[in-house]
């Protein structure tokens, strides 16, 4: 009653101003409240996503023991033809974008002309080859060096090298992106904000944003195929087996004999990153 008092006996522009003060504070202590409220629902939503999927509680798959298995998977480029049927096979099977811009896996063309020492790369970014295509849904390797000497050719498919140290894990701020048992790296797109945090950290540019969904995508191994006992959809439908997949807990799997018949390697070996996709046939122009 007092304070009422008082601040009817003060002049109307320090009334008003003083109102202003108690207002501003006010608005600041919620928006505190308010702020600190979606911290603990964000660190809550982050806490459940890694409980659900780095060892604690593991979503269920009727008849499938991840603990069993442990995927691999190989390239061999000295078989691989170009044809691209991975490519669209992927594409169809897991809804990606039909566009020239947004793969799961794709194909290099890797050539060295006479008199040159650095590989020439073709991709799926080079216009060119989506133009030899006819379309702009897909794309197809330009027919450029029709008239060149060339020294060295190869096709490289190149894909999600689920790595068992994977960069991409360590930085999602929200445990979306997570490594299974079995050795698949996956995004949980319930909790996935689309940071793109784990964009940037791939070593491989496996990883792409899907701006329909808002949220970070890339290659499974087809991991809704695997556990049910098929294969990929790329190395079901590759005319010459040049990819191959399994389980490196069998040793009599296709993986293992590959990897054990051949030298094999990863991609940038440096990034302590420890790739389970392994190569036959490439060379050091192949990052």
């Amino acid at each position: 009653m007092q304070q009422n008092e008082q601040l009817e006996n003060q002049p109307d522009e320090q009334l008003e101003k003083q109102q202003k003060e108690r207002r501003d504070f006010l608005g600041c202590l919620g928006g505190a409240i308010a702020c600190g409220a979606a911290t603990v629902v964000a660190s809550a939503a982050s806490s459940a996503a890694v409980a659900a999927t780095a060892g604690g509680a593991v979503p269920p798959i009727p008849n499938f023991d991840w603990s069993k298995h442990q995927w691999a998977f190989g390239v061999d480029a000295e078989r691989c033809i170009g044809c691209l049927r991975c490519v669209e096979a992927c594409k169809r099977e897991n809804n990606v974008a039909p566009d020239a811009h947004h793969f799961r896996t794709w194909v290099e063309r890797y050539v060295t002309l006479e008199g040159e020492e650095k590989a020439r790369i073709d991709s799926q970014a080079d216009p060119a080859n989506i133009a030899a295509s006819g379309t702009d849904g897909q794309y197809r390797f330009a027919n450029r060096y029709k008239d060149a000497k060339v020294e060295k050719a190869f096709f490289v498919p190149k894909l999600c090298n689920h790595c068992t140290h994977p960069a991409c894990v360590q930085v999602c701020p929200t445990g979306a992106t997570y490594k299974t048992e079995d050795g698949a790296v996956l995004i949980d797109h319930t909790y996935c904000i689309g940071c793109q945090y784990c964009v940037q950290a791939c070593p491989y540019g496996a990883r792409f944003f899907n701006e329909e969904k808002g949220v970070t995508d890339k290659c499974t191994w087809c991991y809704h195929r695997i556990t049910k006992g098929l294969q990929p959809a790329c190395v079901e439908v590759c005319p010459v087996s040049a990819r191959i997949f399994g389980d490196r807990n069998d040793k009599q799997s296709l993986i293992s004999q590959f990897i054990q018949n051949h030298r094999v390697q990863v991609l940038r070996p440096e990034t302590g990153n420890a790739p389970n996709v392994f190569y036959v046939g490439i060379d050091k122009d192949v990052s």
